[in-house]
């Protein structure tokens, strides 16, 4: 993936998604969400699940109350899902395809994470992962109103780091954040290119 980056013109600064980019924590977060929607007497496809990848989980959880029509408050879904993710937050792994390259630039390059779970469980999965320490700029969806595929996260990202919108790459696995980079005017690198997460279901 290194000589994918290099082959970028231009490139002054990096903006890497959290989940699914830099950890493998997709599957554990769809582990939480099931065992969280059981309770509700939910059923959450795995497809659909990906696809909705860079949502806050309050937003996850209100999309799916509203769609099944219940008067939960997804608040506390939010939270019952993000202490279940918590207790098996130790299984989560690095993706080193990509871990390589924040290791291979970080010392030349400006990076940012940008990622749309809560700040706390963000940093904890970085450090989780060996990278606790590796970024100053973390943007989470405590940091902004507008979600991906709004390209807000991005745009603060490239702020803090101050590298203008078109000089950065984004990192990501999902289309909410390859969107979102897209309307940021970013370029961006896809990671399912180079990783594929396992599998819960078949």
């Amino acid at each position: 993936m290194i000589d994918d980056v290099l082959a970028v013109p231009n490139v002054r600064g990096l903006i890497f998604d959290c989940d699914g980019t830099l950890a493998d924590s997709m599957p554990p977060h769809y582990i939480a969400w099931s065992e969280t929607l059981a309770q509700y007497g939910l059923v959450l496809n795995e497809d659909e699940f990906y696809s909705m990848g860079g949502w806050p989980t309050v937003v996850v959880a209100k999309h799916l109350l509203d769609r099944a029509g219940l008067n939960h408050d997804p608040v506390a879904v939010m939270r019952e899902k993000e202490a279940r993710f918590q207790a098996i937050l130790h299984t989560v792994e690095p993706i080193p395809v990509v871990v390589n390259v924040v290791r291979h630039f970080e010392s030349t390059l400006p990076m940012a994470v940008a990622s749309g779970g809560i700040g706390e469980i963000c940093r904890q999965i970085l450090g989780y992962v060996g990278l606790g320490e590796t970024f100053e700029h973390v943007v989470t969806a405590d940091d902004v109103t507008r979600h991906k595929p709004d390209p807000d996260i991005f745009l603060e990202a490239a702020r803090r780091i101050g590298i203008a919108p078109e000089h950065c790459l984004v990192f990501e696995d999902a289309e909410p954040g390859l969107e979102a980079a897209r309307r940021a005017g970013m370029r961006a690198l896809d990671i399912r290119r180079f990783f594929t997460p396992r599998r819960i279901t078949t």
